[in-house]
C-alpha cells in the first residue's frame, strides 16, 4: 500500500475501489450525468474531464470539481461555459459539505463531473446552481463509500516458540496483524495500529501483559488502508 505525505488527518471518507460510479437525473429536460472517480492525484482528477469529453462530445457542458488529500487542501471547480459560479462551485460545496456521519465532513479523494445535455428550457442560475448541487448530492446518496484511516505499523520481536500463541492472542483482542517476518533467531509480528499517540500507549501495555514484558513495539512507518464500514 503506498505510503502517503503526513497529514493532521488520521482519517477520512472517500470512494470504494473500482469502476466510475454514475447516476442521472433529468431536470426541466435537462439531462445531468454526474461520474464520480476516486483520484488521487490532481492528474487523475482531470483525466475524468478528458476522458468524459470523449465520451459525450456531443454534450453542451462537462462541469468539474475535485477534493483531494486526507486534509482536503486541494480543491477545485470548473463551470465550464456555464454562468460563472453556478455549476463548479456549488459541484465543490456538495462534496466538501457532504456528511459522511451526523456532523462529520470528510470526504475526499473524489473527482466529479457533471455532464448536461441541455433540454431547451433555461434553468437561471439560481436553477442551475440547485440542479448542479443536487446532481451531486443524488450520486453520493447511492455512492460506495469507505473509511481511509492512516494505521502506523509496529514490530514485535518474539522467539520463534512464541510467535504463533501471541499471535492469535493479538488477533482475538481485535488487533490488525500486518506481514510477519522470520528472522534467524527471532519472529517480527506486525500490527497495524490507530496513528495516535494514546491508541499506541494503550496497544503497549496490553503488549506487555501478554508476554510478562517481554516484547515490546517498536513503531516504524504509516500506511493508509482502507476500511468497509
Amino acid at each position: 500500500m503506498a505510503e502517503q505525505e503526513e497529514s493532521r488527518a488520521t482519517a477520512y471518507t472517500t470512494l470504494a475501489l473500482g469502476d466510475d460510479f454514475r447516476h442521472e437525473l433529468e431536470i426541466r429536460r435537462s439531462r445531468f450525468i454526474t461520474v464520480l472517480r476516486r483520484a488521487s492525484d490532481e492528474d487523475s482528477a482531470r483525466a475524468l474531464v478528458a476522458e468524459l469529453r470523449k465520451e459525450f462530445h456531443d454534450a453542451r457542458h462537462h462541469c468539474s470539481a475535485f477534493v483531494l488529500g486526507p486534509d482536503r487542501a486541494i480543491q477545485r471547480s470548473n463551470d465550464d461555459g456555464e454562468p460563472s459560479g453556478t455549476a463548479g462551485i456549488p459541484m465543490l460545496e456538495a462534496l466538501i459539505k457532504r456528511e459522511t456521519l451526523p456532523g462529520l465532513t470528510d470526504l475526499s479523494d473524489v473527482s466529479a463531473v457533471v455532464v448536461r445535455y441541455f433540454g431547451g428550457i433555461l434553468l437561471g442560475a439560481g436553477g442551475l446552481v440547485r440542479a448542479y448541487s443536487e446532481s451531486i448530492s443524488a450520486a453520493l446518496d447511492s455512492a460506495p463509500l469507505v473509511q481511509r484511516r492512516r494505521l502506523r505499523i509496529c514490530d514485535i520481536p518474539v522467539p520463534h516458540h512464541a510467535a504463533g500463541r501471541l499471535e492469535n492472542d493479538l488477533r482475538s483482542a481485535g488487533y490488525v496483524m500486518a506481514e510477519t517476518s522470520y528472522e534467524p533467531t527471532e519472529t517480527i509480528l506486525r500490527v497495524a495500529l490507530p496513528d495516535d499517540a494514546n491508541a499506541i500507549a494503550d496497544a503497549g501495555e496490553r503488549l506487555a501483559a501478554m508476554t510478562g514484558g517481554a516484547s515490546g513495539l517498536q513503531l516504524r512507518g504509516t500506511e493508509w488502508v482502507d476500511v468497509q464500514a
